[in-house]
């Protein structure tokens, strides 16, 4: 192939989820409704996790992060979605795809991390509770977090340069819903083993490892409640890792079914239901998760509103 046939694409056309108009419009309202409910859930996290001393806690700590982390993430992407639901065409210039692709895999990534870092927290809450004060201080906390960030973002930049540097040969139309990773790389005119490296570590890096994690911390902690002789005992041990292990079970679940089946039996429509739940459903559920089955978080809730009225 000549050089001069490796051209670049000053931006891409998304087909999205359907051409029909009326459906387009339903999803318009379906993720738009979605949206808010993400951004009011997580936003009164955020919120109540800040206003409240008694939630001053690493395991509060790493929540409001998580919520900052799906904050982000869905607004990278949905605003984008809904306004493409009311354009007949859609674009995305090659500069902006680039932003959202970055930023899709360094929150998503980020989000695996600080996951596993919410299991280590857990871990020693429940199997070490007396050194938990010592060990889960705010400098470690913070050192967690920074790490989660940090290797999320770096993964992501590296992934997103190798990723945006192929050329595409004039091709531009990605069978998507966001500039992501996969369909970015079929549109791809040269060889591309170095991307499937790379697509590979990264998934090891921010999935496989902290999976590994959890799932050591969360043998331990059942091996800890089964020791417990008291059911009371033991349903108020796991009563403090049950939302967080429903959040792990939905987000690390979906990703490993996606990334272990073989890439030839994946599709572009598979492609756009795994962006859609980490973009819509996960940030949307999360809130939802903690608020529900936390009695701290719903006292806090009461304590705040309860303060602003006399106010």
């Amino acid at each position: 192939m000549k050089m001069h046939n490796l051209t670049w694409v000053s931006e891409f056309i998304l087909i999205g989820l359907s051409g029909n108009r009326q459906v387009q419009a339903g999803f318009f309202v379906l993720f738009g409704a979605a949206y808010l409910l993400t951004m009011l859930g997580n936003g009164l996290i955020v919120l109540l996790i800040a206003l409240d001393p008694r939630l001053h806690l690493p395991m509060y700590f790493f929540l409001c992060h998580l919520s900052v982390v799906d904050i982000i993430y869905t607004s990278s992407g949905v605003p984008q979605m809904l306004a493409h639901f009311l354009r007949e065409k859609k674009t995305i210039s090659y500069s902006r795809c680039g932003t959202q692709l970055f930023f899709s895999l360094g929150l998503g990534g980020t989000e695996f991390l600080l996951l596993a870092a919410m299991a280590y927290d857990r871990y020693v809450a429940v199997c070490d509770p007396l050194r938990y004060v010592v060990t889960m201080s705010p400098k470690r906390c913070g050192m967690l977090a920074a790490v989660s960030w940090c290797v999320g973002l770096a993964n992501s930049a590296v992934e997103t340069a190798v990723t945006m540097r192929l050329p595409t040969c004039g091709h531009r139309v990605l069978n998507h819903v966001a500039c992501e990773t996969l369909a970015l790389v079929r549109l791809a005119c040269v060889d591309i083993t170095l991307n499937q490296v790379v697509i590979v570590a990264s998934s090891v890096v921010v999935l496989l490892v902290p999976c590994t994690l959890v799932s050591l911390s969360y043998a331990h902690i059942v091996a800890a409640i089964l020791r417990i002789r008291t059911a009371g005992g033991r349903q108020k041990a796991f009563g403090t890792c049950a939302s967080h292990l429903t959040v792990v079970s939905m987000s690390y679940g979906m990703a490993l079914v996606t990334y272990m089946q073989p890439r030839a039996t994946a599709s572009a429509e598979q492609d756009k239901v795994v962006v859609l739940f980490y973009a819509v459903v996960t940030p949307m559920l999360n809130p939802l998760i903690y608020s529900l089955r936390n009695k701290e978080m719903k006292a806090a809730l009461s304590r705040v509103l309860r303060r602003t009225a006399e106010h």
